[in-house]
């Protein structure tokens, strides 16, 4: 082809290309306009920003770029750095041993359950990992075929791998007593959570009766000021702070419900899994002279056994789809340990900014306070959130892992988005609500094959949560046709 031939062709192409991107950041800019303008959205403060991948550039996003409440697309943040470090095979561990001398059949001694700031220990979330067979009977026959039948000290829990601040400062007293609130020990179990069982008389406005607890929480009160009421959901909160054995019910329940059941978190994880452990050795008849004792083991530590926890891309995966918020707290403060020796809330925070800072992705504009996004005093702005979502995925060694952990509609906590509305897996995104809050993060595949990495944060609207999720949805379905 003569050169002057070329020359003209490479012009068009480029004329043709400039004009197209040109064409589509317009209407990408238009959809914006059209969102924001939204007589549901008078009120709210609006973050978006829209990255391609493949260029690396910003083609839509709302001016200026203003640092919003995230509520739980914080736990995008915490598990993409977690999973930068530790890999996606890492396993928690929990060992379980002795200090002291053996003699025949007696331990001279105590019984140590040394924690490893495993999130997950007996979680309902991983039943077969943990329960087939029980981690405590596991525990139990460790001390069978080691031949210890009698033990002459204390039963030792040492959690001292995280810091005794369970829940982070900035949380809501209205959040902490509830299942979603509980807070990280370094020997969590259970999901560090309990039921309330009650039972509410046939007409509204009358208090309703505590049947049991399940597990039972030794020592465990409550002032119950929960009342039935006509509608069908459940209105009750519990009230408690960690270590505190009393605990305060509010709201409503359902009328006329035999058995209706809340979920509440345990006030002491460490304690109880010791309790537990106490009543695993008397039924099988080995004797504990001492005492249940919560601290730093101290002397040397011999190990009988130890479980390890599933997969941390199986756990990311759980938090990403689920949304639970004491995973997120658990590898906030492991990325702390590793920092600092022991696991805190301000030294993973402290981890984790560092850890963007250092890839070129700056702090202006993020403010951590927890690993959850349960804090209301976190803060980011969307350009930030595309910016690590575009590392993990153009850069990450995992990026496929990450990928995958993310929500796909119809399916974790994008139940509500139409499947139908993003066909051969065109969106995989985090989600974040709480109140006046509602957000969204990950990436959208267009009907023209462009990746874009998103965010999209609506603070302080005064619409239902169920309105401004739809209206999302509708904007992202339109992105996708116009990209």
């Amino acid at each position: 082809m003569p050169r002057i031939a070329k020359y003209i062709q490479t012009m068009l192409l480029c004329f043709f290309t400039s004009s197209l991107i040109f064409a589509q950041s317009t209407s990408l800019n238009n959809a914006i306009a059209r969102f924001r303008d939204q007589a549901l959205l008078t009120h709210a403060s609006v973050g978006i920003c829209l990255k391609d991948l493949q260029s690396g550039k910003i083609v839509g996003e709302t001016e200026p770029q203003v640092s919003l409440t995230p509520a739980s697309i914080q736990k995008v943040i915490t598990g993409a750095t977690a999973l930068e470090i530790l890999g996606p095979d890492f396993r928690f561990s929990t060992r379980f041993g002795y200090s002291g001398e053996l003699k025949n059949d007696t331990l001279w001694g105590d019984l140590i359950i040394l924690g490893g700031g495993d999130p997950a220990l007996g979680s309902m979330y991983f039943r077969e990992h943990y329960f087939n067979p029980h981690f405590e009977d596991v525990w139990i026959k460790a001390l069978s075929d080691a031949g210890i039948r009698v033990v002459t000290g204390n039963l030792i829990t040492d959690a001292t791998i995280f810091d005794d601040q369970l829940i982070p400062g900035t949380w809501m007293w209205e959040d902490m007593g509830n299942y979603y609130g509980a807070g990280a020990c370094g020997l969590t179990v259970y999901d560090n959570q309990y039921e309330i069982h009650l039972q509410s008389p046939k007409d509204a406005g009358l208090p309703t009766k505590i049947i049991r607890t399940d597990p039972e929480i030794p020592g465990l009160t409550f002032d119950n000021r929960v009342l039935s009421d006509n509608s069908n959901s459940d209105g009750a909160s519990v009230y408690g702070s960690p270590f505190d054995l009393h605990r305060v019910l509010l709201g409503t329940i359902p009328k006329d419900r035999p058995d209706f059941t809340i979920k509440a978190s345990i006030p002491d994880p460490a304690d109880f899994l010791a309790l537990e452990m106490q009543k695993k050795l008397k039924q099988s008849k080995i004797t504990l002279s001492g005492e249940i004792r919560n601290g730093k083991a101290g002397r040397e530590f011999i190990p009988l056994a130890e479980i390890q926890s599933p997969r941390l891309i199986e756990i990311i995966d759980e938090m990403e789809k689920t949304s639970v918020n004491l995973f997120a707290e658990h590898l906030l403060k492991y990325l702390g340990y590793l920092q600092n020796g022991q696991g805190t809330t301000a030294g993973g925070i402290k981890f984790i900014t560092g850890f963007w800072q250092a890839k070129g992705i700056g702090n202006e504009g993020f403010f951590m306070n927890d690993g959850s996004g349960l804090s209301p005093t976190n803060g980011v702005t969307p350009e930030i959130m595309t910016a690590i979502l575009k590392y993990m995925k153009t850069q990450s060694p995992y990026a496929i892992q990450f990928y995958n952990a993310l929500p796909s509609p119809g399916n974790g906590t994008l139940t509500a988005f139409n499947p139908g509305n993003f066909p051969h897996g065109a969106l995989r995104a985090k989600s974040g609500s709480m109140t006046r809050v509602r957000c969204y993060a990950g990436y959208l595949t267009t009907v023209s094959g462009n990746e874009l990495a998103f965010a999209i944060m609506l603070n302080n609207f005064s619409c239902r949560q169920s309105e401004a999720a739809k209206a999302i949805e509708d904007f992202l379905k339109e992105i996708r046709l116009i990209y």
